[in-house]
């Protein structure tokens, strides 16, 4: 409904006046003022769309009515009314921003064509508002999702059609090169108080927010001003705030280190993880990094698993030899009654030594991280072999691509210079793996190794050079790359069964 005001010294004119517009137009809620100032004070409780203003009333004029009510109501349009001998006034009104004006005595047609065309477009900035709105609206709805999107997949690893970049482009709180993770842990039953938790962040406008799943609540974190300890009890307190006395119990909130990059915040994700799972501390918020180091116990058996050669056995691909001491580690802390938080702590440590390890042989694999607290020994054993397998596929999915590539190429080597000293260290250096790998893989995969593959080669061309009756054994003995004739041919024999000068004889039919 559209709310008109007409504003007139006169009450014959005002009445005339309503009752034209409430014939043409019969949706309207008309109100009268008999002067400016009633105007003004009618204005603040009637808000009203559209005023026919009068110019010259007594006290306060239509002019000085139309600045103040714009003042406090910018959007009100306004038509002013008027006799020929005020016309200057008008002019003055439309630099106020009158729409328009009416003349007295106007005809009935002039005034519903005039109050109508405002109307019309008053109705047009309604729709064009209501659609924006809209659009507003529905635009927050999928920042939202955006938002949590990219929580998701920067924590997660998850792969989705969007690019993760074009993604957090659409976010309206960008990221910065400081960043650490907070975990809330949200009691069941207490899911509703979400919104409220992100409106608390989005006030700070330095967080994203990502789902809430199983219990717990993921957050961003980008550093501002502050100093890292203080920014995140702040935020950890403002969210606690939310949640009254009776509700409190079961909240609580991890908090992990600071990291430089997006590229690391798993790794922060993780620490807040496990220091959001000691809930019985009387704070309901912990750091991480407040979090006591390793025990004794724990680090005899930490350095106990780590002397295992760990580096050697995941270079050289030894995964059974890694799960057996991974395995072994979980069992030793079971054992010595470490609590489940802390091993689950220790183990992962073990795993990320693993994963880098993975990384600096140029392997690219996710951070291994465990989604959940483990609630017994049962859940983290099994949870860790997930981990462990997950890097072992990266791992194997890597060598395989690189072997077959690999093969092919020393292959090539070889049968294009098997006349020549080929040792592993020469293909070591033509390929970048260790000799030994190299012996392995090739063995492995041919079913031959390396040396009687060069054998073969040697032989074969040799076999091609027979069939030149210039060329004698000597020659063909020193360009296929053996020192003495003797020995070719006995290595010749050997592979043909007859010797080289015999093999000759039957391919040019040389007979005795």
């Amino acid at each position: 409904m559209i709310k008109l005001l007409i504003v007139d010294d006169e009450q014959i004119e005002r009445e005339g006046m309503e009752a034209i517009l409430n014939r043409a137009f019969p949706e309207l809620i008309v109100e009268q003022a008999n002067n400016g100032s009633r105007a003004v004070e009618l204005a603040a409780s009637f808000k009203p769309d559209l005023v026919l203003m009068d110019i010259q009333m007594p006290g306060m004029n239509g002019l000085e009515a139309v600045e103040q009510i714009l003042a406090d109501f910018p959007t009100t349009k306004f038509i002013m009314v008027t006799a020929f001998d005020t016309f200057n006034y008008v002019q003055s009104a439309l630099k106020l921003g009158a729409k328009d004006y009416i003349l007295k005595p106007s005809k009935v047609s002039e005034i519903r064509a005039t109050v109508g065309k405002v109307l019309k477009e008053l109705e047009n900035e309604r729709e064009l508002q209501a659609e924006n709105s809209m659009q507003r609206e529905m635009l927050q709805r999928t920042l939202a999702l955006v938002e949590t999107d990219v929580v998701t997949q920067l924590l997660f690893d998850h792969v989705h059609e969007v690019h993760l970049n074009m993604l957090m482009e659409m976010l309206e709180i960008q990221s910065t090169s400081q960043v650490f993770v907070m975990n809330v842990i949200v009691p069941d039953g207490q899911e509703h108080l979400y919104s409220r938790i992100k409106e608390k962040v989005r006030k700070t406008r330095s967080g994203w927010m990502g789902a809430l799943y199983d219990g717990q609540l993921p957050i961003i974190i980008f550093r501002n001003s502050q100093s890292y300890r203080s920014q995140a009890t702040s935020l950890a307190r403002d969210i606690l705030l939310e949640v009254n006395k009776e509700q409190k119990a079961g909240w609580f909130i991890g908090i992990g280190n600071d990291c430089s990059s997006l590229e690391k915040i798993r790794q922060s994700y993780q620490e807040a993880i496990i220091a959001s799972s000691n809930k019985t501390l009387p704070v309901k918020y912990r750091f991480y990094q407040d979090i006591p180091v390793l025990n004794e116990t724990g680090s005899w058996q930490q350095a106990k698993f780590l002397k295992k050669d760990l580096s050697d056995q995941v270079r050289l691909g030894q995964w059974d030899e890694i799960k057996s001491n991974i395995s072994h580690l979980i069992q030793a802390y079971e054992m010595d009654g470490i609590e489940i938080q802390q091993a689950q702590q220790f183990v992962l440590e073990a795993l990320w030594s693993i994963w880098s390890i993975i990384s600096d042989l140029g392997i690219e694999t996710a951070t291994p991280i465990y989604h959940y607290q483990a609630s017994n020994y049962r859940q983290l054993r099994s949870e860790t072999a997930n981990l462990l397998m997950d890097v072992k596929d990266s791992y194997d999915r890597h060598y395989i691509s690189l072997e077959a590539d690999t093969i092919y190429r020393i292959k090539q080597y070889i049968m294009e210079n098997s006349q020549q000293n080929i040792s592993l260290e020469t293909l070591s250096n033509k390929v970048g793996l260790s000799p030994i790998y190299i012996s392995k893989m090739f063995k492995e995969k041919l079913g031959i190794n390396y040396i009687d593959f060069l054998t073969e080669c040697r032989i074969e061309k040799a076999k091609k050079m027979l069939a030149e009756p210039e060329k004698s054994i000597k020659e063909i003995t020193i360009e296929v790359g053996y020192h003495e004739p003797n020995y070719f041919s006995k290595v010749f024999k050997k592979m043909c069964n007859v010797s080289p000068r015999e093999y000759r004889k039957t391919l040019l039919g040389i007979k005795e």
